[in-house]
């Protein structure tokens, strides 16, 4: 998560503090943790960021915003809608397959301060009510094409399906893997177009393709 205008030792301060909300949340993460994290004293940490809810707000926006212009581009895009699933599934498991951490952090807050989660996301600017997605849906809804969903249920699907085997990825190798990273990998490369047939067969109009 690299940030052209931060000094090289903000985004030493950025990347040490994304790790320990990841790992501990806010509640339960240290200033005096992060300042050796990113390898400097907690002094020149505090002039930087002068408290933890100051810097958490700062790595959250950023962290945000490296998804949401992806989501938003890919929710905008005037395809088919179920190849628009299939993209937005492979684009999505991509994003946090590289940034793993990003549905831990989002876990730790909404077990500890979820009108805090709600607010930030607010303002981070994503509104799938208002995206051309919905008036999509509503139309191939109208049509007979696709069954009845509410697109709140329809992204909550798809999001779980793709954040599920990547935060359970500790129990997954243990259960599943024996400790096999290679087939672990092998199963994520899959879900990119299982989970997107998955959603596409579930919301299908069979009825519909049998009367055209």
């Amino acid at each position: 998560m690299v940030n052209e205008n931060f000094t090289a030792t903000e985004q030493k301060i950025i990347e040490a503090a994304q790790l320990e909300f990841s790992e501990k949340g806010l509640s339960g993460a240290r200033m005096q943790s992060i300042a050796d994290k990113a390898g400097i004293n907690k002094a020149l940490l505090h002039y930087y960021y002068r408290s933890k809810d100051k810097l958490f707000e700062v790595v959250f926006k950023m962290l945000f915003r490296s998804i949401i212009p992806r989501v938003e581009e890919i929710l905008n895009k005037e395809i088919d809608l179920f190849e628009k699933i299939r993209i937005f599934v492979e684009t999505y498991i991509n994003l946090i397959q590289s940034s793993p951490q990003i549905p831990m952090f989002i876990m730790h807050e909404l077990s500890s301060n979820p009108k805090r989660l709600s607010q930030m996301v607010a303002l981070a600017g994503l509104n799938v009510e208002k995206s051309p997605l919905k008036k999509q849906l509503d139309e191939l809804i109208a049509s007979g094409k696709i069954r009845p969903i509410e697109i709140e249920q329809l992204m909550i699907n798809i999001l779980s399906l793709c954040i599920f085997p990547i935060v359970a990825k500790p129990i997954s190798m243990t259960v599943l893997y024996n400790g096999d990273e290679k087939a672990y990998q092998q199963m994520i490369e899959m879900r990119k177009k299982s989970v997107a047939e998955f959603v596409i067969n579930a919301i299908k109009n069979t009825d519909y393709e049998e009367l055209t």
